[in-house]
């Protein structure tokens, strides 16, 4: 796996929050995965994003199946491919071999249910396009929320393969996976077990969430995430924010041109810091070296373009939660 700006510390070098994170991550899911890691220089927002996966994906009595459907189809929307691929993976250590190679190859599955829950992941990409909502338990809109945010942190930082080569792509590679994976895709988890890693801060749980602990989990990553805002000025938090807005997703043509054009007007002690929070919110892979060098001129810590990219993830994410309705089903 390779990380694009930065390696992070060895899991087995981690303390205090990122060490609890780590342990419930081998307890519960494949370990401290990359994605995970690439965010430990930042403990709450990695606790949080991992309290919002668990809560979301892997607890509660909604289909597992489903929730890998939302997972996988999202992250197509968002043109995730590391994403894409670990969860056709999971789809086959769920039994779903046909399912998931259908999602594999870009299909709609056959089965009207599940190709009408494909097409509500993937519209959420441009919410306000076909006023976009959720039917949807809070464990299967929690997840969708989730990997808007995870799949602009991973493509942002690190590498789209899986495995070298893109090894990942192969049925037999995604079968064997699935496989080794089974025994712990399949066990249920208990609702609620990751809330002690959150910090005691303002978590009002949004509306959509009800007394679901998905409510708690989504309100601390977006708490801990928007935080990172705080890098910028008024003027460039104000452009990144509108531009989300105003955007709703649209996947820009040429996204280094577009960002760059998008802040000439931010001061010019901003610019750089706004066009990689924009990138981070539209087309998180466009970031490229050049400007985070430009960036860690005054802010060389590891920790700081974290915050910023999850700063931009979160804006594109909540975007999405704000378009839904109070009541779900």
């Amino acid at each position: 796996m390779t990380y694009r700006f930065f390696t992070p510390a060895p899991a087995g070098a981690a303390t205090g929050l990122t060490a609890d994170v780590y342990r419930q991550l081998r307890d519960e899911f494949l370990g401290p995965a990359p994605t995970f890691q690439a965010l430990s220089a930042v403990p709450e927002v990695l606790a949080a994003t991992w309290a919002l996966m668990r809560e979301a994906l892997l607890a509660g009595a909604a289909s597992r199946v489903d929730r890998e459907l939302v997972a996988s189809a999202v992250s197509r929307a968002n043109r995730c491919r590391f994403c894409v691929d670990a969860h056709v993976m999971l789809l086959h250590a769920l039994g779903e071999h046909e399912l998931a190679e259908v999602i594999a190859r870009g299909g709609t599955p056959p089965e009207p249910r599940q190709a009408a829950l494909v097409g509500w992941a993937e519209a959420s990409r441009s919410p306000r396009a076909g006023e976009w909502t959720s039917p949807y338990r809070p464990e299967v809109t929690g997840t969708l929320l989730a990997f808007h945010f995870i799949n602009r942190i991973v493509s942002a930082l690190l590498d789209p393969d899986l495995l070298p080569g893109g090894l990942q792509r192969s049925r037999v590679v995604r079968s064997a996976g699935g496989r080794l994976y089974a025994r712990t895709a399949r066990e249920p988890k208990e609702p609620g077990r990751s809330l002690p890693l959150l910090g005691a801060g303002p978590t009002s749980p949004p509306a959509w969430a009800g007394d679901s602990p998905v409510g708690v989990a989504y309100a601390s990553l977006r708490n801990a995430a928007m935080r990172g805002g705080d890098l910028l000025g008024d003027v460039a938090r104000r452009t990144v924010t509108a531009t989300v807005s105003w955007e709703d997703g649209r996947h820009p043509a040429r996204p280094a041109e577009w960002a760059a054009d998008l802040v000439r007007d931010v001061p010019g002690a901003d610019r750089v810091a706004a066009r990689i929070a924009l990138l981070a919110a539209f087309a998180p892979s466009a970031i490229r070296s050049g400007d985070v060098a430009l960036w860690r001129l005054s802010h060389p810590d590891d920790a700081d373009l974290v915050r910023l990219v999850a700063y931009g993830a979160i804006t594109a994410t909540d975007h999405v939660a704000r378009a839904l309705s109070p009541v779900q089903l």
